[in-house]
């Protein structure tokens, strides 16, 4: 109970944003934004209300936001105080379903508790401070669509606005992530042969032939990296047939591989293997390698971000935020107010150790 009042006052002393809209403070400002449903291609109602927010920023400060057509209905949101060398980034999408905030003494709960609105709320009020101080040379920059496609930040790839350094924000509990899994996203398809299953002679199951090539994907040797560690994969669906008493003339799998290299090699060894069954891919991110910086401690992240669709348009990437990933995409989804206002205070510390 101490810890959390301390946590809180120090959370109160933060500098109010404008108060015509973010009269509140950082625990106030995450679930406002966790209560407004943004499952992915839905981020439309999040991207005008982070768009207001910032809006508010720009004009208190002397800055510009803008809003970025991604597609009709969708875009990402830009603001910037002077020419930015350091850019604020991350994702306003969802994974679904959608359930609103609460709170207790140590953590607030809801979808995008940690992934991301916390850390949305994290990085406006550390650029609140910072513009308080007078740093300048900063933006901030929130992109549609990550947990599908990365939409938002291939979009913003082909837009860059000359920022040397991209502070991405993912859930690491607020350590430095100085490497990252890719993914590679399969369809696997089988065709058969319709027929009564009394007689199984006279058709050919698609769901035998799926089967029997799903168990030679979970057989391969994937590679492994010194600093990523192993591969792994998963299936993560499979459908097909008509009825128990059929035959099945169709079947399918979604296949998903944490990569810890550019995918290449994973995804010729896969296509070795599956003959009687078509390869589709979806999607394919590769691992990246990121840098660390003085007085941050370090961890390695399994899971994938925007920052191999960013490369290096935005500039350099660096990945850090609060809240864990174990608990992002679940129905326990939440993340700890300590690690909130700390964060707060870390994402000042890395934009003033790379503004110099």
């Amino acid at each position: 109970m101490e810890r959390y009042r301390e946590v809180r006052e120090r959370c109160c002393r933060v500098p109010l944003l404008h108060p015509s809209i973010l009269h509140m403070n950082v625990f106030e400002l995450t679930r406002a934004l966790v209560d407004v449903e943004s499952v992915t291609p839905n981020e439309g109602r999040m991207g005008n209300v982070l768009f207001e927010h910032v809006s508010e920023l720009a004009s208190k400060y002397g800055g510009h936001a803008e809003r970025i057509e991604v597609e009709p209905q969708r875009f990402n949101v830009f603001a910037h105080w002077g020419n930015p060398v350091v850019t604020l980034s991350t994702h306003m999408d969802t994974v679904p379903p959608f359930f609103p905030s609460r709170e207790d003494e140590t953590h607030i709960w809801g979808r995008g508790a940690c992934d991301t609105k916390g850390i949305i709320a994290s990085m406006i009020f550390a650029v609140q401070e910072l513009l308080e101080e007078g740093t300048r040379d900063i933006g901030l920059l929130f992109v549609v669509g990550e947990e599908r496609n990365s939409a938002g930040a291939a979009a913003a790839s082909r837009n860059p606005r000359g920022s040397k350094f991209l502070i991405n924000g993912e859930p690491t509990e607020n350590k430095l992530a100085i490497g990252s899994k890719g993914a590679l996203r399969l369809e696997l398809t089988a065709t058969g042969r319709m027929a009564h299953s009394a007689y199984p002679e006279l058709g050919e199951s698609a769901i035998e032939k799926l089967l029997d090539a799903l168990n030679e994907v979970r057989r391969l040797p994937l590679p492994v990296d010194k600093i990523l560690g192993a591969s792994t994969i998963n299936i993560g669906t499979i459908s097909g047939g008509r009825a128990p008493n059929v035959i099945a003339d169709h079947a399918q799998a979604e296949v998903f591989v944490r990569l810890v290299d550019d995918g290449a090699a994973t995804r010729r060894a896969i296509q070795q293997v599956v003959n009687e069954v078509e390869i589709s891919e979806v999607l394919l991110v590769p691992a990246v390698h990121l840098g660390s910086l003085p007085g941050f401690k370090t961890t390695v992240v399994a899971f994938t971000t925007d920052i191999p669709v960013f490369g290096n348009s935005w500039g350099q990437p660096y990945l850090l935020g609060p809240g864990s990933i174990h608990v992002a995409h679940t129905s326990e989804e939440r993340i700890p107010k300590s690690e909130l206002v700390e964060s707060i205070q870390i994402y000042k510390r890395m934009v003033k150790q790379l503004t110099k």
